[in-house]
């Protein structure tokens, strides 16, 4: 059974984590982190403290759904305390990413900006395909989110263009918004869509788009269950990993074989 010390706990990730882990049979949530834990954990059936210090107990992994910069003092802790830790929150900034490397260091540190075993599946076939079509077709991402969603492009789909334009041998020239030139669209390039309504939990779309066809591969997920999911296997994952920087490639890779 693995034991985890859920950050983030009465967030909207942090409540899925908690209806997953209740339905697993391996892994077990033992205590919770949350700045508003003095308002009360309802229906929580573990104790959730308002700071990382005010916990005692050992756990085997850290699953962090909180908030990016939330990130330092958790890490901090991990390595002081030598426990693995699933970083599962999207928005980190430069300076955070650098901070998770040098955790990496001395801990196993899991990160990844979409927590989905399908979406990074997704990404696993866009770079066979990137690989595949090369150059000679155009990329353009499109991602759809709930109203209340902070980040714009979302962390998944700057996964996505990140690893097409690893898969491609150049750095790729990612576009935002082609309102403010107007010209023809230059090789090279990575558009990347952002909309925003609703209720959406996460729609994503990677169109190759050729002179004579187009393929588009598209993922979406209809509950938060599972980025949850994907969480747990990854905490599962990681417990008992030497000290490295893994993602969901590793994971899915490692399942593959």
């Amino acid at each position: 059974m693995v034991n985890i010390l859920l950050s983030g706990a009465l967030g909207r990730m942090g409540c899925a984590v908690t209806s997953s882990c209740a339905a697993s049979g391996s892994c077990r949530i033992i205590a919770g982190i949350d700045i508003n834990a003095a308002a009360g954990a309802l229906g929580c059936t573990y104790p959730v403290y308002e700071k990382l210090s005010d916990f005692t107990g050992k756990a085997d992994v850290i699953v962090d759904f909180s908030n990016h910069t939330a990130i330092s003092s958790l890490l901090e802790y991990a390595v002081k305390e030598r426990t693995p830790v699933v970083a599962a929150t999207t928005g980190y900034t430069a300076d955070e990413l650098e901070v998770i490397s040098k955790a990496s260091k001395s801990i196993p540190v899991f990160r990844s900006g979409n927590m989905s075993l399908g979406i990074n599946l997704l990404i696993e076939l866009a770079k066979k395909a990137s690989a595949v079509l090369g150059t000679a077709f155009d990329v353009e991402i499109v991602e759809t989110h709930h109203r209340n969603k902070l980040d714009a492009p979302s962390g998944t789909a700057l996964m996505i263009a990140d690893a097409l334009s690893e898969t491609l041998g150049s750095e790729a020239d990612y576009v935002f918004d082609r309102s403010t030139e107007r010209r023809e669209r230059r090789s090279g390039e990575i558009g990347i869509h952002s909309v925003r309504g609703g209720s959406v939990v996460g729609d994503h779309q990677v169109m190759f788009l050729g002179d004579t066809e187009t393929i588009t591969l598209s993922h979406s997920a209809s509950s938060r269950s599972v980025f949850a999911d994907g969480a747990l296997k990854a905490a599962e994952f990681i417990c008992g990993k030497p000290a490295g920087l893994y993602d969901m490639s590793d994971l899915i890779n490692s399942a593959s074989r």
